[in-house]
């Protein structure tokens, strides 16, 4: 029997637009790289293939959000994901003021990165524990 109460509905749609989040953002890494180098601290090494890698990356785990059987080890992995992009936000802080593209990253919009991060994890966390 197909649960339709409200609740699954509004979880479904969260999961959708986490998923499609993750899905367009892995795309943005291979339309938009140059964007990426900026914010890649110089101590890493390869910087084009962790940039095509993490895009890859949030593409996959975007689609097994999608799937009940991969959804909690999607989520598992995208809070891994996303603690292993914390250096790159940290150093968005130090280098702040600077230009992304055509943004100016100010020290404030690289403060503001790190609980949207926290928000993602916890987001992410949500799909660990829930599976409808």
């Amino acid at each position: 029997m197909q649960n339709t109460d409200n609740s699954s509905r509004i979880f479904k749609f969260f999961l959708w637009i986490y998923a499609l989040f993750y899905i367009l953002a892995g795309i943005n890494h291979f339309r938009s790289t140059e964007g990426y180098y900026a914010i890649m601290p110089n101590w890493i090494p390869t910087h084009q293939f962790l940039i095509h890698l993490s895009g890859i990356l949030e593409i996959t785990f975007g689609v097994m959000l999608l799937f009940n059987r991969t959804r909690k080890v999607a989520g598992w992995l995208i809070i891994l994901m996303l603690l292993a992009f914390m250096p790159a936000h940290i150093y968005m802080i130090q280098k702040a003021p600077f230009l992304l593209g055509k943004i100016e990253i100010t020290p404030l919009i690289a403060w503001i990165r790190i609980p949207f991060q926290v928000f993602f994890i916890w987001w992410a966390w949500i799909y660990t524990r829930k599976n409808d």
